[in-house]
């Protein structure tokens, strides 16, 4: 199975994919090291933020283990205050829903991990992920006479 971990550092994303097999078991807001991960990333220590399984429920921080649960939400992390009546954004007070969250600990059913840098290593991320820090093309208006 192939995690994708998105890792975010003051303000810049960098996509990394592994298939390592040490993350299952880890939960979020845990620290591992970078090499865990990969091990061009050694000397980097990371925190799990997030995480989202293979059909797109998000991770909870307060769900102990892995399995799915439906859970009673007010306005918060996992829900807008928002509801939509005709096409116009009313906010609502006292709005609950129930949705389905993933616990905290990645699984084999988890696809997607979310980290931040703690600590950084040796080698600085741009120099580890050239590939994605290729600035944007931009691109060519048609331009009509």
């Amino acid at each position: 199975m192939v995690f994708k971990i998105n890792l975010g550092d003051k303000g810049k994303s960098w996509k990394i994919e592994t298939d390592n097999e040490a993350l299952i078991g880890k939960k979020i807001g845990e620290k591992i090291e970078g090499k865990e991960i990969k091990s061009d990333l050694d000397g980097y220590e990371l925190e799990i933020t997030g995480t989202s399984d293979k059909a797109g429920f998000a991770g909870s921080k307060d769900i102990e283990g892995f399995a799915l649960k439906r859970v009673l939400l007010s306005k918060g992390k996992f829900m807008k205050g928002w509801k939509k009546r005709r096409k116009k954004r009313i906010k609502v007070k006292g709005l609950r829903k129930k949705k389905t969250l993933r616990g905290n600990q990645i699984s084999k059913d988890t696809i997607q991990i979310n980290a931040k840098v703690i600590k950084h290593g040796h080698k600085k991320l741009e120099e580890l992920f050239a590939e994605q820090n290729k600035p944007k093309e931009k691109k060519e208006e048609a331009k009509t006479a």
